[in-house]
């Protein structure tokens, strides 16, 4: 079986290892590599040759709506797919005019990526499979998104995913509906790592029972807060 080589170009690292989490649980898709620069992106393109890319907009050493058009030059068989917290028009305006396959918003929530993710195998294997004879055909490829709305949205199998501690998780959040925890903060309370912590807090995220929100208090990169979903 095919899979989908992913490349994820993301500044943030914390962001590029939840990306990587839900292509894990996508079973046609596999992540090729990591870059969190531009520079880092332009050396491994050539050896990553990837079908997809994760884009965000924002790097210390440039623009991902920028380097989208770069990508457009030279590697025309990748396609891309905006990732980022940029909600400024220009860049929306950018990513459809560079052809971007989509534009997810940061917190990305794990239903709403893997939407995209499944719009985007039905569109591949479209254009794979199709004898293009008329013009309904063109339309149903130019109209992706539009043909391809009626996918089932399959629920995440639950790997790794213990029931006692999703539990005690879930718990921990409802005790108090106003605070909001990190994962490093849930990791203490429940006495498992932060890596494990941050794959239950958004494996409950996918599953609405909580909701994930950026917090811009502190110095440094925004944190991923957990909060229990009213």
């Amino acid at each position: 079986m095919r899979k989908w080589n992913v490349f994820i170009i993301e500044d943030d690292i914390q962001t590029a290892e939840i990306n990587s989490q839900y292509i894990a649980q996508m079973e046609r898709f596999q992540v090729g590599g990591i870059a969190t620069t531009i520079a880092e992106a332009k050396k491994a393109l050539p050896v990553v040759n990837p079908d997809l890319i994760l884009l965000d907009v924002y790097f210390p050493d440039g623009t991902g709506s920028e380097f989208l058009w770069e990508i457009r030059k030279h590697y025309r068989s990748t396609d891309v797919i905006l990732v980022t917290a940029a909600k400024e028009t220009e860049h929306i305006s950018n990513a459809i005019r560079g052809g971007a396959f989509d534009y997810i918003l940061k917190p990305i929530i794990f239903n709403r990526f893997q939407d995209t993710l499944l719009k985007y195998q039905q569109y591949k294997k479209r254009m794979n499979d199709s004898q293009v004879e008329n013009q309904h055909e063109v339309d149903t490829l130019f109209n992706r998104k539009k043909n391809t709305s009626n996918i089932q949205t399959v629920q995440p199998p639950p790997k790794g995913i213990d029931t006692i501690t999703l539990d005690s998780i879930l718990k921990r959040i409802g005790t108090d509906h106003r605070r909001g925890y990190t994962a490093e903060d849930m990791a203490g309370e429940v006495g498992v790592t932060r890596t494990t912590a941050r794959r239950y807090l958004e494996y409950l995220v996918s599953q609405k029972k909580i909701k994930v929100e950026l917090s811009y208090g502190g110095v440094g990169r925004p944190q991923r807060k957990y909060f229990f979903q009213e």
